[in-house]
């Protein structure tokens, strides 16, 4: 008579978590096929969550509106009748740890000053809500490295607001540099800027609000730029600045310029300006050459590979960007633009500030 052949612990396990995988995927598709939509918050009702991330989540399929969290009662009273939220999910940022015991909340979106991105992402997951972060991600990239370490430790997953990152046209520019579809990328030039004639006395414009100006706010999307088009992270940059209003922008810098050296040695330069109005991607190669212009703006991009249009349709970029993350939720799976991509520019920012200051390269 054979003896029984007992499951080893080791097996058990294995063989348990695979079950239990296999159940919770289930669940997940599950969920998906019965169209459960994750709840979203919007924690800061200014300009972009007016203009572009509230209506975006009414075309979202994956997420909706779910709640507010807001400073200004006016606001939460205007918002409430005009989406339909209700009162028990509307918080202001005195109450908004309470946010915890509210199940229709899945996910909070930071849309406030860059000097509360950490403090209200750090809540968030300690309260067991996911994040989406605007960008810049946070002050600077120790602070980033915070807000990473604390969502881990609260196992809650944590994106940053980087909505081209789901958009056609800066998608083909990833596979056209990428992949070096008209061979390497040889030289890349990039800008990115507004004529600045807002309040005077907007956040954007104090340093202990913003961490900067025009870097901060625009310059971030040249530097990611350069990042997604060649698929490399710079090593060293050099910077020049100048400023032509600084009764204006006395605390911020107002227009940059840099070099960023990268490991497969593309000339690769870029600007940020709140006094220029730039917005373009230009790409040269062993083969030809290909652009976006416009290339981040939220009304749609265009763009060129030897001259010749894209001929891509454009999409609204907040509402692919959300869709995603809900969807990443769902699958407990790491975002294509998790924490550490900001994190990355971030790097790149300190790096420029500290080369205004030196006068030199510095690496990164």
């Amino acid at each position: 008579m054979k003896p029984v052949n007992h499951l080893s612990r080791r097996s058990f396990i294995q063989k348990s978590s695979i079950a239990a995988g296999a159940l919770m995927l289930g669940n997940t598709i599950a969920a998906l096929a019965a169209g459960k939509k994750m709840g979203i918050a919007l924690v800061g009702l200014g300009g972009y969550s007016r203009g572009q991330l509230a209506p975006a989540l009414l075309q979202t399929k994956n997420c909706y509106l779910a709640g507010l969290v807001t400073g200004t009662p006016a606001k939460a009273e205007e918002w409430s009748k005009k989406y339909n939220i209700p009162q028990k999910n509307i918080y202001n940022y005195q109450n908004f740890d309470e946010i915890a015991k509210n199940p229709d909340i899945d996910i909070v979106y930071i849309v406030l000053p860059v000097s509360m991105h950490k403090e209200f992402t750090i809540r968030a997951a300690k309260a067991g809500k996911h994040v989406i972060c605007e960008k810049p991600m946070a002050l600077n990239a120790a602070e980033c490295r915070e807000m990473i370490a604390e969502c881990k430790k609260a196992k809650r997953l944590l994106s940053i607001g980087y909505r081209l990152h789901f958009e056609p046209h800066t998608q083909e520019v990833m596979r056209l540099g990428q992949k070096k579809i008209l061979g390497k990328v040889t030289k890349l030039d990039t800008g990115n800027g507004f004529t600045y004639g807002g309040d005077p006395n907007a956040w954007r414009l104090k340093k202990a609000l913003s961490g900067g100006g025009a870097l901060m706010d625009m310059g971030i999307y040249s530097i990611q730029g350069s990042r997604y088009t060649l698929g490399e992270e710079p090593i060293a940059v050099k910077a020049t600045q100048e400023k032509t209003k600084p009764e204006l922008f006395k605390e911020v810098d107002e227009t940059i310029f840099w070099e960023l050296k990268f490991p497969g040695g593309a000339k690769v330069t870029g600007k940020s300006s709140y006094n220029n109005n730039w917005g373009y991607l230009h790409v040269t190669t062993e083969k030809g050459n290909f652009e976006l212009d416009p290339a981040f703006g939220y009304g749609g991009l265009d763009g060129k590979v030897n001259g010749k249009p894209m001929d891509i349709p454009n999409i609204n970029q907040q509402a692919a960007q959300m869709d995603d993350f809900a969807t990443c939720v769902t699958l407990n799976k790491q975002s294509r633009v998790p924490g550490e991509e900001g994190l990355k520019d971030m790097k790149v920012v300190d790096a420029i500030y500290r080369s205004l200051d030196s006068g030199k390269w510095e690496n990164i």
